[in-house]
């Protein structure tokens, strides 16, 4: 495995590497410590297995460079660990491609499980994230602590915005399409599409569709 640490604080680098060697012994990693540098190693041809970005370091230039390096390096994971734990900012870099947001204030059973819920193609975001109805984010849990989710046991508690998605996986449109119709980013979607799996127990669309047969929405 091999990973790219963009992030101006040596020890923080440092304290990331070592803890990353917990998912592989063998992983290697090529560490920045501004964003010019995270987009030059991200454009050079390096194929990285994972991508770890810091919304605050040198020359960030706003989400479009989450964009940018999410584009440099398709199909490769690219995760934010910042110290912002902003709803704004969670919703601003999924709307920009990440594949998810760990605050540094996790512990590191948390960052280990999210990366692995990453690598299995989940979205990983903070919970305080989606607690409440700020605007654009209902209620519940998503995905937030690793493997599937165990299997829904009775009716899940899904939230009206949740089911709102929900009705609409079921007509079979996509993030981009469901965000036009209910009025939420593209971000903000898949936060929602991630609750539900996780409410259902279940690891896709296709299988969230075959599990809300008796839901209604």
């Amino acid at each position: 495995m091999k990973i790219l640490i963009g992030d101006d604080h040596l020890l923080f680098r440092e304290g990331l590497c070592r803890l990353l060697t917990q998912l592989d012994d063998k992983a290697s990693f090529v560490e920045a410590g501004t964003f010019d540098e995270v987009r030059d190693l991200a454009r050079d041809g390096q194929d990285f297995d994972l991508v770890l970005l810091d919304l605050q370091m040198p020359g960030f230039p706003g989400f479009s460079g989450v964009q940018e390096i999410c584009e440099a390096q398709a199909g490769t994971p690219v995760v934010i660990v910042s110290a912002s734990e902003s709803q704004a900012d969670v919703r601003a870099a999924l709307d920009a491609g990440a594949s998810g947001y760990i605050p540094k204030s996790s512990s590191v059973k948390i960052m280990l499980s999210a990366l692995n819920l990453i690598f299995s193609g989940g979205i990983y975001v903070p919970p305080a994230a989606i607690l409440g109805d700020g605007p654009g984010v209902g209620g519940g849990s998503a995905q937030s602590g690793g493997g599937s989710g165990g299997g829904a046991t009775g009716a899940p508690a899904l939230t009206q915005r949740q089911r709102d998605v929900l009705r609409c996986l079921r007509e079979g449109k996509s993030n981009k399409q469901i965000a036009y119709e209910l009025g939420l980013s593209e971000g903000t979607v898949k936060i929602h599409v991630t609750a539900v799996m996780r409410s259902l127990g279940v690891r896709n669309r296709t299988q969230a569709v075959i599990a809300s047969g008796d839901i209604t929405t």
